[in-house]
């Protein structure tokens, strides 16, 4: 081997054990941000090698008190312990506008320090005053301010974005899948490369939480007790305007339990607005008497519970002239105990019953005291006509809990000012206004309306009319009134919302807690609110 070969060789062999010794490493950039920003030589000792044992332990103690642990120790593990927050936003600003939204948190309803504000203030502070006295001092700070930056920034998105809590956990018949945060979401969020811009996309923008937002303001000005109900109840409303529900349509039916009322919003615009008939509450000793019945598997002791379940869904037909198919709780409740004590009860409301899906066409006879109620062998169903508890239309929408939105044969109920009084479904006070707005074109809405013997809009169609009205009168020929369905213009949402409180022409417009379950979101979302 010649001497110049020797020589690059030698070379080559000096260059691999020095890079071995980490000589030649790169300087990180936090190293070489934090020592430009500050004009100070002491954070180029910064050494990742000394720095991720110090993340790595940091992250464990302070593990149980994140809100997304998982979440935030997978994505600084695929990131190497880097701290990519305090690298990429804070000479720019970007971390101390993360501290001004948090701090802002209080116009929203939330204490501030639910996102350990004043935690993240004085790690600032410390960074900022720039007397460490050497680089040992550093490590420990850097990781604690990255850390609680990021749970800060998932906090802080997570609550105003979605909502402090998920509703589903805390109510029963709540059935709305709401959209929750999740492991990817959070992942791009701590990923981000403008935080000011996630921030800001994460601030409710819908009218009516901006109202109600503002009225919060007006509410803490005029009253100056933070504990007052009004302010509570305004707060807690905010939270369920907070959570996202998964509507993907213009138009959008909202039925509002505590205000007994139906809206058709189309986008921003109003095209009807109707009284409504919901469930009943639920029994004030529910649940002591179920856990009774489920002790002793009585019905006596079972406790009613007709309370509407809170759920979105979309039309998709329309039942004119409805049967009612009697579910077996109203049937082992009420139907029952008609039939035994009036034995004509059944045929004079127009209720067959079946036998193992065959009908008895004498029901009359039926010796029912010979049967219990708890295992009751039939099934009921109310035919269509002037007596159906349905009325003459249903409004059907796929659900798992049978609920849907109908007519009634008992319009005194929409003269009641609590108006909670149904088996669970919605009865809606103006049902024919309510279908012209449902079906597809006015050559549905005549055919619709001469169903239930209503002359039709186009009178070219009369003769057709009265063609139906005879055959229906017909004294020779026995007519059965049978349902007829309709198809529904497609993309109507329907909603079935809890909302106690809302802004509207600059007042607050409050209703009863019919159901009392401003009581259950207070308890579970306090300790965040302000």
């Amino acid at each position: 081997m010649n001497t110049k070969l020797k020589k690059t060789f030698l070379f080559a062999l000096l260059c691999l054990f020095l890079s071995s010794c980490g000589w030649f490493k790169a300087k990180p950039e936090i190293a070489i941000l934090l020592t430009k920003h500050f004009d100070n030589k002491l954070y180029n000792k910064f050494d990742t090698a000394f720095y991720n044992p110090i993340f790595s332990k940091k992250l464990d103690e302070l593990g149980s008190s994140l809100s997304n642990p998982k979440t935030t120790k997978a994505f600084y593990l695929a990131h190497q312990n880097n701290p990519l927050l305090i690298t990429k936003f804070y000479t720019n600003g970007g971390l101390d506008t993360l501290k001004n939204y948090i701090e802002r948190s209080k116009a929203d309803g939330f204490k501030p320090e639910t996102f350990k504000i004043n935690e993240l203030k004085e790690l600032l502070a410390v960074l900022d005053a720039n007397k460490f006295k050497n680089i040992d001092e550093v490590y420990p700070l850097i990781a604690e301010l990255e850390i609680k930056t990021a749970d800060a920034l998932l906090r802080y998105v997570s609550f105003i974005k979605y909502g402090s809590i998920n509703p589903r956990k805390i109510y029963n018949r709540y059935y709305i899948h709401v959209l929750r945060p999740d492991s990817l979401r959070m992942d791009s969020l701590l990923n981000t490369s403008d935080i000011v811009s996630s921030l800001k996309n994460a601030q409710p923008t819908a009218k009516s939480y901006v109202d109600l937002k503002a009225m919060l303001a007006f509410y803490r000005d005029s009253i100056k007790n933070e504990n007052d109900q009004a302010i509570q109840i305004i707060k807690l409303n905010m939270e369920r305007l907070r959570w996202k529900l998964p509507i993907k349509t213009d138009e959008a039916v909202m039925v509002n339990i505590p205000d007994f009322s139906l809206t058709w919003f189309n986008k921003e615009d109003t095209l009807a607005h109707m009284n409504v008939c919901v469930g009943g509450k639920r029994e004030s000793t529910y649940r002591e008497r179920m856990k009774l019945f489920l002790k002793t598997g009585n019905l006596d002791d079972k406790p009613k519970n007709h309370e509407t379940p809170q759920l979105v869904s979309v039309f998709n037909s329309i039942q004119v002239n409805p049967i009612w198919n009697i579910p077996v709780s109203i049937a082992q409740s009420e139907i029952y105990w008609m039939a035994r004590k009036d034995p004509y009860y059944l045929s004079n409301s127009n209720i067959k019953v079946y036998y193992r899906g065959k009908q008895i066409y004498e029901p009359d006879t039926i010796r029912w005291s010979r049967y219990s109620r708890d295992k009751l062998p039939f099934t009921f169903k109310q035919g269509s006509g002037e007596g159906n508890a349905l009325g003459k239309f249903k409004f059907i929408f796929d659900n798992s809990s049978s609920i849907y939105l109908h007519d009634t044969n008992n319009k005194y109920g929409f003269k009641l000012a609590n108006r909670a009084i149904s088996h669970g479904c919605v009865r809606i006070q103006d049902p024919l206004k309510f279908a012209r707005l449902m079906v597809k074109d006015k050559y549905q809405y005549d055919q619709l309306r001469m169903e239930v013997n209503l002359p039709p809009v186009d009178t070219n169609k009369n003769k057709q009319y009265q063609k139906i009205l005879a055959r229906r009168s017909d004294p020779n020929k026995a007519f059965q009134l049978k349902p007829s369905w309709f198809s529904t213009r497609k993309n109507v949402a329907v909603v079935i919302g809890y909302y106690t409180a809302w802004a509207e022409n600059g007042k607050v417009q409050f209703r009863p807690d019919v159901y009392e379950y401003d009581a259950i979101l207070w308890d579970a979302i306090k300790k965040y609110m302000q």
